[in-house]
């Protein structure tokens, strides 16, 4: 569901963003590591630190809403 979106947003910001995605049922280290409770979880990194996270998920223009001071 939120999987278009977020290839949409790839696109869009492609000089300001890098979107990964990764499946949380293959790589509990990943979901144990940044504490995720729940899914989708979106964080958005800056030089290799999470800086803000989304939990849930939300239509185009809010997550860009979320991240408009970010990018």
């Amino acid at each position: 569901m939120l999987a278009p979106i977020l290839d949409e947003i790839a696109i869009d910001y492609a000089d300001r963003l890098t979107v990964g995605k990764i499946n949380g049922d293959d790589h509990p280290e990943i979901v144990a590591r940044y504490g995720v409770m729940g899914f989708p979880t979106l964080i958005l990194f800056r030089d290799g630190e999470p800086v803000h996270r989304i939990v849930g998920a939300k239509p185009k223009r809010l997550l860009l809403s979320d991240l408009a001071h970010h990018v």
